[in-house]
């Protein structure tokens, strides 16, 4: 990664690797947002230690004069105020200058709902006559049947997957592990995706990821986004569709079926319940259409 003007940039980045197991990408945008206001502080002689409250808010406002998004910047405000406490807890600093600076209102983001019937599409659109069909069969029931992230689904190992007990064991954010039941039709796709189509698919018996790429190795994120645009195409689907949807359509479907918020936050991994609230706004949004249809009154 880029290295920064200040060391104490890279001891405090080393810091949250050790002591928080954040990833590379996190840490990477870490570094990004402190460089870029180390960038803005040089020319005018002050350093990351003793920056003053007043010049942290001057920046904020240069960065909304440059057109920078409201969430870009809360998302910096978010970097350097974790920064700043970890001055604070080594001594360098005596005083945070983050203190009682608001972070910038952001609107409600809503992820993008998509109905059972487009997932239906989605899922029969792949050739399961084909290893390569049959594998992205399994993949994209797995993927909405257990809710996984992206990274989740294509770092699966053999050794992850229980059928005897119908369960997935995988680690996300901050190496969090959780054991998600898989349901039976995604099971069942799996198991012929093993039996049928991986051995034709793996180069070594070394490889035990689960999903193997059309080379052998296992499959990337890259490679799995273009198979879900592929079948975008061939299911007819007009909506925006990514593999993080199939994650959005698994909380959304299951609140529409009645699921309580707890079990969703469980399955989905969230570390706090609002990061699951957003999805009963989907759920509320349904309801209110279904209503306004069906209801005499409405």
């Amino acid at each position: 990664m880029k290295k920064t003007p200040s060391p104490l940039v890279d001891q405090f980045l080393d810091s949250l690797w050790l002591e928080c197991a954040l990833s590379k990408n996190t840490l990477s945008a870490y570094r990004t947002d402190i460089s870029q206001f180390t960038a803005w502080l040089c020319p005018q002689g002050i350093q990351l230690e003793t920056l003053q409250r007043e010049t942290l808010l001057d920046y904020l406002s240069f960065r909304y004069d440059q057109g920078l998004s409201a969430r870009s910047s809360a998302r910096f405000l978010s970097s350097v105020r974790r920064f700043y406490r970890w001055l604070l807890r080594e001594e360098k600093i005596d005083t945070d200058p983050t203190l009682n600076i608001d972070s910038p209102k952001l609107p409600l983001s809503l992820p993008k709902a998509i109905s059972e019937e487009t997932v239906e599409a989605l899922l029969e659109a792949p050739d399961i006559k084909t290893p390569v069909g049959l594998r992205d069969r399994a993949m994209l029931e797995i993927m909405y049947g257990c809710g996984l992230r992206v990274t989740e689904l294509i770092s699966l190992t053999i050794n992850q997957v229980n059928n005897q007990q119908g369960v997935v064991r995988t680690s996300g954010k901050g190496n969090i592990e959780r054991l998600i039941p898989m349901g039976e039709i995604a099971q069942e796709w799996l198991i012929r995706y093993l039996n049928e189509a991986r051995d034709a698919l793996i180069k070594t018996t070394e490889n035990d990821a689960l999903f193997i790429s059309i080379q052998g190795s296992k499959m990337t994120r890259v490679a799995f986004w273009y198979r879900i645009k592929h079948y975008v195409l061939i299911a007819d689907i007009r909506c925006h569709l990514s593999p993080h949807t199939l994650r959005h359509a698994f909380a959304t479907h299951l609140l529409n079926h009645g699921a309580d918020l707890r079990s969703v936050q469980s399955l989905l991994g969230h570390s706090s319940i609002s990061t699951t609230e957003i999805y009963t706004h989907l759920a509320k949004e349904r309801l209110t259409k279904i209503y306004k249809k069906h209801h005499p009154r409405a």
